[in-house]
């Protein structure tokens, strides 16, 4: 198959808001549109490194010994996906972000574990978004590696999903 007709079948990898250079029929351009997709990415991982130290620091209640280990135990994997983010947008020769999404600022627990819910959610579409944009760009290694941190994030998600599934909200 040339490489005119498989460019033509890619999904669309128009660049995100921001990238600069970003031609969708170049390999350049889809270089800097997946460069710009990872720095996305990488912004929310600083973003659930900060929120799960903030929530554990902040933490009160009944089940804050329980909540906390589990913001606390996130911690690592989200820091783990932020260096590999890191890594390989420097290798594909962007500049890794340093700036994190913002975090919501609360002291309710049941609150804190939404915003968490939350967030996990974005980042397995936003790793799902880009899993088509590494497969598209060719990189099969990136797109491994992407679907590994989106079982990551699924496993995050559930284990919240099951504390919230069996919350009071009255209390």
């Amino acid at each position: 198959m040339s490489v005119q007709m498989q460019k033509k079948e890619r999904p669309n990898t128009q660049p995100r808001e921001g990238s600069q250079n970003a031609h969708p029929n170049s390999v350049n351009g889809d270089r800097e549109t997946l460069i710009a997709g990872l720095n996305h990415d990488l912004a929310g991982e600083y973003q659930a490194v900060v929120m799960y130290t903030h929530y554990s620091a902040k933490l009160t209640g009944p089940f804050r010994k329980e909540l906390r280990a589990l913001f606390q135990g996130e911690i690592a994997d989200e820091q783990g996906h932020a260096q590999m983010l890191a890594d390989k947008i420097a290798t594909l020769g962007g500049n890794p972000t340093t700036q994190a999404r913002p975090v919501a600022d609360t002291d309710d627990p049941r609150e804190m574990l939404e915003n968490a819910l939350a967030a996990e959610q974005q980042a397995i579409a936003d790793y799902d978004e880009r899993i088509e944009q590494a497969e598209a760009f060719g990189d099969i290694g990136l797109k491994v590696v992407l679907e590994n941190q989106v079982a990551d994030e699924t496993r995050h998600k559930e284990e919240i999903e099951r504390i919230l599934a069996g919350w009071d909200r009255g209390g």
